[in-house]
């Protein structure tokens, strides 16, 4: 069971130029403004901005599910045919995240928060 679409991240080449736009779009100043993660919240969801996407493969943005057992999910969405594109690791704060590529192509994030437990 997932707790649904919360986060989506956007790949970026130019950080500064995203980081903008995306201020622009949504009429607030990133909650997060790292080097190598911007993040924006608006209505309830988080909008990231990753300027090393491109080099883990990320095509386009990645929408991510939260769910609460990660490896369990990851293991089953490969039992599917999906292949991992990034397997589970830490990003930090206690955030694991995870993205297959389906057999069309399309990429999915996984995302658990195992610090609120």
């Amino acid at each position: 069971m997932t707790a649904g679409l919360k986060t989506i991240v956007y790949p970026v080449k130019d950080l500064a130029g995203a980081k903008a736009l995306f201020s622009a779009l949504l009429e607030v100043e990133p909650y997060a403004d790292t080097p190598y993660y911007v993040g924006f919240k608006d209505a309830g969801q988080d909008v990231a901005l990753d300027p090393n996407g491109h080099a883990k493969g990320m095509t386009g943005p990645v929408p991510y599910w939260h769910v609460a057992d990660i490896r369990s999910t990851l293991t089953a969405l490969l039992g599917t045919g999906a292949e991992t594109l990034e397997d589970v690791h830490d990003v930090g704060g206690g955030r694991l995240i995870a993205s297959v590529k389906d057999a069309d192509g399309n990429l999915i994030g996984l995302m658990e928060d195992t610090a609120a437990e």
